[in-house]
């Protein structure tokens, strides 16, 4: 890898963590920094609401994982990324086939990271992210 293209990468990088910062709504943040547990008596109130916060929200909605994870580069069209609700640029990647644009965003593909700086993002919630900008 050339200096050029890791000093970019690392922009790239360094801006996409601004851009999820900045998008990051205040309850986001209240979740992410909440204590890890808490001591309940079993049969008491706390108890109980600690079993329902345990259940899972689902996958995030592609407008989501486009505003914390996507935007920074395909909100501006930085580095050649295809901008979201650009019909053209969208179409000539689907043109592919849906499943080869959902494997380039997980694997990486030119400048743009295994699953664009989304670490934790599943399969299908990438996929949402790629329905969400190709609309």
């Amino acid at each position: 890898m050339t200096v050029t293209k890791l000093m970019t990468s690392m922009m790239v990088l360094a801006l996409s963590a601004m851009v999820s910062v900045a998008n990051a709504k205040a309850t986001d943040i209240e979740q992410r920094i909440a204590p890890v547990g808490a001591v309940c008596v079993e049969g008491t109130e706390c108890a109980a609401a600690g079993k329902a916060a345990a259940a899972s929200s689902g996958p995030r909605s592609g407008a989501d994982v486009y505003n914390t994870y996507c935007a920074a580069c395909h909100g501006t069209g930085a580095m050649g990324a295809p901008k979201a609700g650009d019909k053209g640029a969208w179409k000539d990647r689907l043109a592919k086939g849906f499943n080869k644009t959902l494997a380039n965003a997980i694997n990486g593909i030119n400048l743009m990271p295994a699953k664009g700086t989304c670490g934790d993002c599943s399969d299908k919630e990438i996929g949402n992210a790629i329905k969400h900008m190709s609309n």
